[in-house]
């Protein structure tokens, strides 16, 4: 499963697995628990795919940060953890991402980014982040 059917809904702890779509919004699973909910429209949710890590020259995907995490971990899940202090988020976070934007980048999304890495590792959906990366990288050279 890739990232664009993976959801942070605003409000509700984890990840969740976009199941079907409805008139009013779409139905999700959670990856914590499995259970479902429906979700409306007017809720703020975020496709993983969608999003971004700030750097001092441009915006990096999710994607390629968890693929640099999953690098360093050689596909264990994070040596931090997310309840860890904010210097050692920072400092883990460094070393993944050198260039990140320490302005703009704050502990909070460092300690959201290791628990989704977790959560995703955890369920063994990290493995279509070379894939991904492959096919736009041919797409580029096309």
């Amino acid at each position: 499963m890739s990232l664009d059917k993976i959801l942070a809904i605003s409000g509700k702890p984890g990840l969740y697995k976009l199941v079907a779509q409805t008139r009013g919004g779409f139905v999700a699973e959670s990856l914590l628990d499995n259970k479902r909910l429906s979700v409306s429209v007017q809720q703020n949710v975020s496709v993983l795919s969608e999003i971004a890590i700030y750097t001092l020259t441009e915006e990096v995907p999710l994607r390629d940060v968890f693929a640099k995490i999953k690098e360093k971990e050689n596909g264990e899940p994070t040596s931090v953890k997310p309840k860890d202090s904010k210097d050692k988020l920072e400092e883990y976070f460094f070393d993944v991402l050198p260039e990140y934007d320490e302005d703009r980048v704050y502990a909070s999304d460092i300690k959201k980014v290791v628990q989704w890495y977790n959560l995703l590792q955890k369920h063994d959906l990290l493995n279509n982040l070379e894939e991904k990366k492959d096919k736009e990288g041919k797409d580029e050279e096309e």
